[in-house]
């Protein structure tokens, strides 16, 4: 079973510094029939202006996902983690007890243009954590790169709970294929690029809840990034 989210039923938030899309409910926007799927709770895609982002907050009790798509994201927060995150670079933080954070845009003169995540973890209580990892362009072309697991491999990074994040960057005219078990949910989101899903055509900011599959291919209608999530139900 497919159900798509097209890119311009989404809500919006838009402050002028910041231009955030929302998959799922979140902040002022309230849809019931879109709260999450499965342990999937948020992907906001965020464009912040130059020099702007988000000032110390806090969080706890989540597992929160980053992933750059254009420019640079600086990151701090209370574990005395100082980073910056570019493309092709995923970023976890266990929010677990708590922990406060900032994010902005790492530079003056250019857009930042990234996916925020958040699942949330198996129980609550976990201790807060960081990890922040480096994926090339070998690592995501033709292929489900793992980039985020409960059991994570290679250069993924660790989640709690049991759900496992790919990406891929897809050529035009090439066609991946997934096997999953009938049992779990997926949820694909297009973040750049145009690709067709059992006959659907997804552009950049589509996304579809799939369930009841024990196989998904996707095909590259242009050059593509892709974001394929495989949870428990």
């Amino acid at each position: 079973m497919l159900t798509l989210r097209k890119s311009e039923e989404r809500g919006l938030a838009d402050f002028g510094w910041l231009n955030s899309h929302h998959t799922f409910s979140f902040g002022n926007y309230f849809d019931p029939k879109h709260m999450g799927f499965g342990p999937l709770r948020v992907i906001n895609e965020d464009r912040v202006q130059p020099g702007q982002g988000f000032g110390t907050h806090s969080h706890r009790d989540m597992e929160i996902l980053s992933w750059v798509l254009e420019g640079a994201l600086e990151h701090k927060d209370s574990m005395g983690t100082g980073a910056v995150i570019r493309p092709g670079e995923i970023q976890r933080m266990t929010a677990g007890t708590g922990v406060t954070h900032s994010e902005f845009n790492a530079s003056n003169s250019e857009l930042v243009h990234f996916l925020q995540i958040w699942i949330i973890p198996d129980r609550s209580g976990h201790e807060p954590g960081y990890e922040q990892h480096a994926f090339t362009q070998e690592d995501l072309a033709d292929r489900w790169a793992l980039v985020a697991s409960n059991h994570p491999s290679g250069k993924a990074v660790k989640i709690h709970q049991d759900a496992n994040l790919y990406v891929t960057r897809l050529p035009s005219g090439h066609e991946l294929t997934h096997l999953t078990d009938k049992a779990r949910r997926l949820w694909l989101h297009v973040a750049r690029g145009a690709v067709t899903l059992d006959g659907a055509r997804l552009d950049a900011g589509d996304g579809v809840a799939i369930s009841a599959v024990d196989q998904v291919s996707v095909r590259a209608d242009t050059d593509a990034e892709v974001l394929l999530f495989d949870m428990t139900a």
